[in-house]
């Protein structure tokens, strides 16, 4: 016996040992009856799940053979967590999944039950319903390849006996038992013979079903969506040759790319939103598409008694998303608002070396509250049947949340690299393979007399070479050779119809939604109420918002009964009800992955996070999770959402860095974020319509950073002059006054052709008092405010900084890693060639009272910087 369980030809060949000491069965089982007498799990289900985990166990011996010659990227394998086939098989085809990236086995069967023409065997109709949807706008990407195989040749021969790739099994090189002739050896193949053709019932002898089953196309399938992940193929169904994920639309299968449960806040989050949308009624429904801004198809609902599943490892559950995930689930169970969502936990014992303490995970995930615990071993194929269909049928019936801590093994190490040795004793390695659950459903179904072990390794190289030959099929697809093809479907931006769609907007505003506009607002809608502050004109046009989008909803702590801390949201839950104005838990991780999951299930979110600083705990769930949805799925997935963030500095009375943080630089690196700043009330309505329309058309991911201390201004240059009012604009002129994302507003003070100020939120009305002191002196300023962070407006700031020669940056974040950075960086770019100079703050953080004056910009800073760089 070997030793060490180190390399896939290790773990094949002891497959095979055990395999070959299987003694044959007594008697032959029918199929259709249970596998056990203590299971519902009947042997046809037990031979399609032996296939899938005999599927998933080929495609990591593949996924080495590929890295073993530079044509595979990724080695993390599903051996040893191979009993998740079960929980496929206990769930529907149409239960959206975010998967771990153990889940090959549970990948395959899902794609199996998408492939059923109609009802087929499992738990309480477990599998697709006939003619069920497709999710609006999840198409497969044009050109995925979607064939399936069927018979072959057996035999596989992935190794030589030292571990490593024969020049046998290099690319062009089928590695199946041959005459002499060179022909496949028919002794060797599947033969034709029909289960119980010519033998008495229950004769030992008769062949079992296994000898007359094709290899699956549906599982040929799957293993050839896999296999394209990991050469990185743009033929890959879902993210196209940019990562190795299980996803695939038309399989309700989202795709993951964390490895530390940052996926499961999201989760949460569909879970809400999956069950909101059951009890909503009608409105903002036609045909049953929901329709947005300008008559956008949303992405439809999946079926109103979904549940939404969502896998990951043992190690993840002591990580900080993983427990505010359990912990909102929790919640708002408590509160009493169902949340459907099944947590499942892939306990192998081990975060690539760190061993999970003894006991730890089950006591953790058991003393999660309102949380319904349930177990089973992955490896006990009947078992874990059983404990998945009972807690997938809990979750449905009750709408409740619950965690299902499935145990595994893990075999063939973390990953190709890992050297288990190096931490895991032989003794801990052969335990674990002793528990092989492809072992373990190989010895079932041989005990339940469905199948030989000759049988079942027949099964099993049959298996192998059709993954090995669909993997060299995969060498010879191309890959991504350009940067626009990679960054594609990162953040399409189509500013037309984004305009149109405000401009529909406008026209329902003003014709058929009217007098429900009027109702809303009281028969004074906002636009007849005299001038506005920020904070009031972004309130009107959030209640704009949610009379025009029927699916949007805004919440985040404090938003509903205070109506935010800063009253922005003041009265909006009177007007929508709680159901779309609510407040959440304190939990700014929580907060964002309510939104990700709403906005995948087709809801327009707008959450709020409280403070900028408060969003750096959770800043992941955009960077990893919301920015990288569309990147990763070539858009067949979207989680479209208008974050609002009360932000920036100079905010008196209620200083110290966590109200007044002035870093917005980790959200300007995030590709594809829309980062608005609005620094005038007429501006801040067009804005947020704009990140509204932009949301429900091209999915964008927008932060909407609103400047506290610009919310209640009413002043620019002398007290009670009131220049910092503006009036809301009727729907008629939301047309007129529109602003798309990445266009500039330019002031011209005075002759405005001696210096270019470039600036942003605060520094805006210190720029114009600053301009105004210059224009006393003679000097024409011209004021430009950026509005948009990211996509910065480049073509204005070149336009504006050439017509003056001189270019006085206003930078009110710091001087390292500031906005004013990517400014003078597109200049420099754009060979802008006159002088330019930088106010900007200090790299530190903004201290209590009057000290935070030492360390920001200042108008006397603007004004000097300004006569600086004129006396060049």
């Amino acid at each position: 016996m070997l030793s060490d369980v180190t390399t896939p030809q290790d773990l094949d060949d002891r497959f095979r040992e055990t395999l070959a000491a299987l003694a044959a069965p007594r008697q032959r089982r029918d199929p259709a009856r249970p596998v056990t007498d203590d299971t519902t799990l009947t042997g046809a289900r037990a031979l399609d799940l032996f296939d899938a985990q005999a599927t998933s166990r080929q495609l990591d011996l593949a996924g080495r053979w590929l890295r073993s010659f530079g044509e595979g990227f990724y080695t993390i394998g599903s051996a040893g967590h191979e009993g998740n086939a079960a929980v496929a098989a206990a769930l529907r085809a149409t239960d959206p999944a975010l998967l771990h990236y153990r889940s090959g086995a549970f990948y395959c069967v899902r794609a199996a039950q998408a492939a059923q023409p109609g009802p087929a065997d499992g738990p309480e109709g477990a599998d697709l319903p006939a003619g069920a949807d497709l999710p609006a706008g999840a198409d497969l990407p044009a050109g995925a390849d979607q064939r399936g195989t069927g018979g072959g040749p057996v035999g596989t021969g992935w190794h030589d006996a030292a571990g490593e790739p024969t020049d046998a099994t290099r690319p062009g090189a089928l590695t199946t038992p041959h005459d002499a002739d060179g022909d496949p050896d028919e002794a060797a193949q599947v033969g034709p013979i029909r289960p119980g053709d010519g033998y008495p019932p229950d004769d030992p002898e008769a062949p079992g079903p296994v000898a007359d089953r094709p290899f699956s196309p549906a599982y040929a399938e799957a293993a050839r969506d896999v296999l394209r992940g990991m050469a990185a193929s743009t033929r890959e169904p879902i993210a196209g040759g940019r990562h190795k994920v299980f996803g695939r639309a038309d399989l309700a299968v989202i795709p993951t790319t964390s490895t530390i449960a940052s996926h499961l806040p999201r989760a949460v989050g569909m879970g809400l939103a999956v069950e909101r949308l059951r009890r909503l009624d009608t409105a903002g429904r036609r045909d049953g598409v929901r329709v947005g801004s300008g008559g956008e198809a949303a992405q439809a609902p999946w079926p109103p008694d979904a549940i939404v599943v969502c896998s990951f490892g043992d190690a993840s559950v002591n990580h900080a998303s993983a427990t505010a995930a359990f912990n909102t689930a929790g919640w708002y169970d408590h509160t009493g608002l169902r949340i459907p969502v099944l947590f499942v936990c892939e306990d192998n014992g081990l975060g690539i070396s760190v061993r999970s303490p003894k006991g730890w995970v089950e006591t953790t995930l058991r003393s999660k509250p309102g949380v319904r615990y349930f177990s089973a071993d992955g490896s006990d194929l009947p078992r874990a049947y059983e404990a998945a269909a009972e807690a997938a049928a809990w979750v449905r019936r009750h709408r409740r949340p619950a965690v299902l801590h499935l145990s595994t093994v893990r075999l063939m190490g973390h990953a190709g690299a890992d050297a288990e040795t190096a931490y895991r004793s032989p003794g801990e390695i052969a335990a674990d393979l002793a528990r092989d659950p492809l072992a373990a459903t190989a010895r079932l179904l041989v005990e339940a007399g469905l199948a030989t072990g000759e049988e079942l390794l027949a099964r099993y190289d049959e298996i192998g070479w059709q993954v090995r030959r669909i993997a060299e099929e995969v060498l010879d697809e191309p890959k991504l050779t350009a940067p626009a093809d990679v960054v594609a479907p990162l953040a399409p931006r189509r500013p037309v119809r984004v305009a149109r769609a405000v401009a529909d907007a406008a026209a329902r505003a003003g014709g058929p939604g009217a007098g429900a506009r009027a109702e809303t607002f009281g028969g004074k809608p906002p636009e007849l109420t005299g001038p506005l502050t920020l904070a009031q004109s972004i309130n009107a046009a959030l209640a704009d918002g949610m009379l025009d989008h029927p699916q949007m909803a805004v919440f985040g702590e404090d938003v509903g009964a205070k109506g935010g801390v800063y009253g922005v949201t003041k009265g909006l839950r009177d007007r929508f009800g709680v159901a779309r104005v609510f407040d959440t838990l304190l939990d700014e991780t929580s907060i964002l992955g309510l939104g990700l999951g709403s906005g995948l299930a087709g809801m327009l979110p707008v959450p709020e996070i409280q403070y900028l600083a408060y969003l750096h705990n959770a800043e992941d769930q955009l960077r990893g999770e919301a920015a990288t949805m569309q990147f990763f799925s070539q858009g067949a997935f979207r989680n479209p959402m208008v974050v609002r963030v009360a932000g920036l500095a100079y905010q008196e009375g209620f200083g110290g860095h966590f109200h007044n943080d002035n870093s917005v630089a980790v959200l300007r690196d995030v590709p594809g974020l829309v980062i608005a700043v609005p620094a005038r009330p007429d501006d801040a309505a067009p804005m947020l319509r704009t990140c509204l329309a932009s949301a429900a058309v091209d999915g964008s991911v927008c932060v909407f950073l609103e400047p506290i201390a610009l919310y209640h201004t009413r002043d620019l240059y002398t007290e009670g002059d009131g220049e910092w009012l503006a009036p809301y604009a009727e729907p008629g002129a939301w047309t007129g006054g529109h602003v798309p994302i990445g266009r500039a507003r330019v002031y011209g003070v005075g002759s405005a052709e001696d210096v270019t100020i470039i600036t942003f939120g605060n520094g805006v009305p210190m720029s114009l008092r600053a301009a105004a002191t210059l224009a006393d002196e003679g000097i024409g300023t011209r004021v430009v405010d950026l509005r948009w962070l990211a996509p910065l407006p480049v073509a204005d700031v070149i336009r504006e900084a050439a017509a003056t020669g001189r270019v006085l940056v206003v930078d009110e974040t710091r001087r390292s890693g500031g906005v004013g950075e990517g400014v003078i960086a597109a200049l420099v770019d754009a060979g802008y060639v006159g002088a330019a100079r930088r106010v900007a703050g200090v790299d530190s953080f903004v201290p209590l009272g009057p000290a935070a004056r030492q360390v920001l910009v200042s108008e006397e800073a603007i004004t000097e910087g300004a006569r600086t760089l004129l006396a060049r």
